[in-house]
C-alpha cells in the first residue's frame, strides 16, 4: 500500500502527465529527462508503464552495461510487479568471443522475441537491455511464429515426425532432458525442453494421442502443474539463416518507446563490438589456415567446445552496424534519462534533434559510511523540511533493525518501511520524498538477481545416471544397495514406458520409473572397498537405516543433555545488544 502511495505520487506528477501526453501522439518524440540519479529513472519509468494514458506502449530500456540492465529489471519488477518485463541479454558467454552462447542467456532471448512475435494485445511489455544485446540481429517474426511447434491436450501427434522435425530445429535426443534443446522419448512419455521456457514439458501419450502435458522439474522429472497446450521454439540463435533475421529495430512493432541512458556510449559499444568481431574473425580465419596448429590439440578444443552444446557460426550478416542502430531508432519515440544529459553533443548529431526537455531535481542517496549520527541528522533534515522519508529493504527484518537502531540512539525518525529492494536511494526536491536504501545505509553489496533458465546444478541427479554404467552400483533409499542393469522399456497400465532396471542379490531385479528417479543415487563409500549387495524383501537394509537412525538419535540426544547442562549453568551477565551490535548483524544479510 505504501509503495502504490508513493508510485501514486509519480504517476499523477505534472511532468508525467505532460510526458505521457507527449507519448501518446502519433509522430515519434524526442524527449530528454535532466538530473535523474539514484533509482529515479526506475520510478519515472514504472510511472509512465503504469500510466492510463500509456497503457498501449511498448518500452525498450537500454542501460549502459549488462550489470545496469539487471539491477534496473530488478528495481522496476519490484515497483509495478509486472510479469512482462523481460531481462533482454546478449547471447554470448563472452562480448569477445563470437561462437560460444549462454544457454541461459539464449533461453532468456527467446521467451523475450517470442512474445513480441505473437502479441496478445495492443501491449507486449517492456524490454531490459544494453548495447551488446542490440548488435545482435533476430529472427523475423514472421519466421519464428511459422516455425513454432504447438501441442494441446487431446491432439493426435505423429511422433515419428515430431521428433525429425525436433532433429531439424536443433533439438538432441537424450535418455532424459535437462538443458534446452533436448528431447527423450520414453514409452509413452515424450519430455522436450524448449528454447522458450524455464523447465521442460512432459506430454504423456496414449498411443498416439496427447492424454496431458505437465512442467516438469528437471532435477527430480516430477511434475510440478498440469497444462492445456505448449509451444515449442527452436535455437532463434542457430537455427535460422542470417537472410532470415533483421535487427531488434525492425523486429519490434511501432507502438514501441525506446529509453536509452546514454545514446553516445550505446553507439561507441555498438562501435566497440564491431571492431571486436572483426579481430574474432581474422582470429578464426589465421587458426583454420594456420599449418602449425597441433591437430590433436584442435580437435580436443573443438570437443571441449561440443560438450557446452552452444555453438554458434557467426558471421558479419548476424549483426547489426552502429549506423544501423542509429537509422533504425529514428522511427521509435526516444527518451534519453541519462544523469548528464549531452543532448548538444553529439548524442543530439547522432540520434536526437532539440526535443522537449523535462528538468527534475534529484540527488543521489548520500555515503553515510555507517554513521547513524550523520544519518539521523541527514533524515531530521529533510523531515524538517516537509519530505516524506522512504526506507526499502529486500528483507523486512533489516527495516526492524533501522527501528532499533534509531531507538537505541533515541532518535525519533518517522520513516515509512517499503519491503522491496532496488538499486539506489535519491531525493526527489519536487514531489518531497526521501528513498533510502538499506544496504548503501549499510555499505552492503546489492546483488541482483536474473532468472536462471537452466542451471548444470539442477541436472546433476540426470548428469549422474547418463553416467552411469551397467555394473556401477547404485543405492536405492527403499531397497538398498544394487547394481545398475541400464535403461528398459516395460508396459504398466497398458501403456509402455521406460524404467531405470536394478539388480539386487540372487538375480532379483528392481524397475524404478523415471518419477522415482530421485531415490536412485550412485553408491558412494570407501575407495577400492566393494559393496555388499542387498536382498529384496529382506530387512536387513530397514535394519541398517533403523541402526543408523537410532545412532543419530544418540548423537542427539548427547547434544540436547550438553547444552542443557550449559543452561542451567550460572551464566555471565552481558549488556543488551546497543546499535552497534544490530548495525554489525544487518551488515551481513
Amino acid at each position: 500500500m505504501n509503495l502504490e502511495m508513493l508510485l501514486d505520487q509519480y504517476k499523477n506528477s505534472p511532468r508525467l502527465f505532460q510526458l505521457a501526453d507527449k507519448l501518446s501522439f502519433a509522430q515519434p518524440q524526442q524527449i530528454s529527462l535532466k538530473n535523474l540519479h539514484g533509482s529515479s529513472p526506475a520510478f519515472t519509468i514504472a510511472g509512465i508503464f503504469l500510466h492510463p494514458n500509456c497503457g498501449t506502449l511498448n518500452h525498450v530500456i537500454v542501460c549502459d552495461d549488462a550489470e545496469a540492465a539487471a539491477y534496473m529489471h530488478n528495481s522496476l519488477e519490484s515497483l509495478t510487479g509486472a510479469l512482462n518485463l523481460f531481462y533482454y541479454p546478449s547471447s554470448f558467454k563472452n562480448r569477445k568471443n563470437f561462437r560460444l552462447l549462454n544457454s541461459s542467456h539464449v533461453m532468456l532471448r527467446t521467451e523475450a522475441l517470442t512474445k513480441f512475435a505473437a502479441p496478445m494485445g495492443d501491449r507486449v511489455g517492456a524490454l531490459i537491455t544494453y548495447p551488446e544485446a542490440l548488435f545482435e540481429k533476430v529472427v523475423l517474426s514472421s519466421r519464428l511464429s511459422a516455425n513454432m511447434i504447438h501441442i494441446k491436450t487431446n491432439d493426435v501427434l505423429d511422433v515419428d515426425g515430431l521428433m525429425q522435425k525436433l532433429v531439424n530445429y536443433g533439438f538432441d535426443r537424450t535418455d532424459f532432458v535437462y538443458e534446452p534443446g533436448q528431447f527423450a522419448l520414453r514409452g509413452g512419455i515424450l519430455d522436450i525442453y524448449s528454447f522458450g521456457n524455464e523447465k521442460p514439458y512432459r506430454i504423456e501419450l496414449f498411443g498416439n494421442d496427447v492424454d496431458s502435458i505437465r512442467i516438469v522439474d528437471p532435477e527430480t522429472q516430477l511434475s510440478e502443474r498440469k497444462l492445456l497446450q505448449v509451444s515449442i521454439i527452436p535455437n532463434v540463435e542457430t537455427q535460422f539463416e542470417t537472410g532470415e533475421k533483421v535487427s531488434l529495430f525492425d523486429f519490434l512493432p511501432a507502438n514501441t518507446v525506446f529509453w536509452i541512458n546514454d545514446p553516445e556510449l550505446m553507439y561507441e559499444r555498438i562501435v566497440q563490438q564491431e571492431e571486436d568481431l572483426q579481430t574474432w574473425l581474422r582470429v578464426q580465419d589465421e587458426m583454420k589456415s594456420a599449418e602449425s596448429i597441433n591437430k590433436k590439440d584442435s580437435r580436443r578444443m573443438v570437443m571441449a567446445e561440443e560438450e557446452e552444446k552452444t555453438i554458434k557460426v557467426a558471421t558479419v550478416d548476424d549483426f547489426i552496424t552502429a549506423d544501423n542502430s542509429v537509422r533504425g531508432l529514428q522511427k521509435f519515440s526516444l527518451i534519453e534519462y541519462g544523469q548528464a544529459s549531452q543532448l548538444e553533443s553529439r548524442s543530439e548529431r547522432l540520434l536526437f534533434s532539440k526535443g522537449m526537455e523535462f528538468q527534475f531535481s534529484t540527488k543521489q542517496q548520500p555515503a553515510f559510511n555507517r554513521q547513524f549520527d550523520f544519518l539521523i541528522r541527514d533524515l531530521k533534515g529533510w523531515s524538517a523540511k516537509g519530505f516524506t522519508i522512504y526506507l526499502f529493504a529486500d528483507n523486512p527484518r533489516q527495516l526492524e533493525r533501522l527501528y532499533i537502531i534509531f531507538e537505541d540512539l533515541k532518535a525519533e525518525i518517522n520513516f515509512i518501511p517499503i519491503p522491496v529492494s532496488i538499486h539506489e536511494g535519491f531525493i526527489d526536491e519536487d514531489l518531497k520524498v526521501v528513498c533510502y536504501t538499506d544496504h548503501q545505509v549499510f555499505q552492503r553489496y546489492h546483488k541482483y538477481k536474473v532468472k536462471q533458465a537452466y542451471n548444470k546444478n539442477k541436472a546433476l541427479t540426470l548428469r549422474t545416471l547418463r553416467e552411469l554404467q551397467p555394473g556401477d552400483y547404485v543405492t536405492h533409499i527403499d531397497h538398498g544397495v544394487g547394481v545398475y542393469s541400464g535403461l528398459q522399456k516395460i508396459e504398466a497400465n497398458g501403456r509402455l514406458q521406460e524404467a531405470v532396471r536394478i539388480i539386487y542379490k540372487d538375480s532379483d531385479i528392481l524397475y524404478v520409473n523415471i518419477n522415482s528417479l530421485h531415490k536412485i543415487s550412485k553408491y558412494t563409500g570407501k575407495e577400492g572397498s566393494v559393496p555388499k549387495v542387498n536382498k529384496l524383501g529382506s530387512d536387513v537394509w530397514n535394519k541398517l537405516k533403523e541402526k543408523t537412525k537410532t545412532k543419530v538419535k544418540e548423537i542427539a540426544f548427547d547434544l540436547i543433555k550438553l547444552y542443557a547442562q550449559r543452561k542451567a549453568q550460572q551464566g555471565f551477565p552481558h549488556h543488551p545488544d546497543n546499535y552497534m551490535q544490530t548495525e554489525l548483524e544487518a551488515s551481513f544479510i
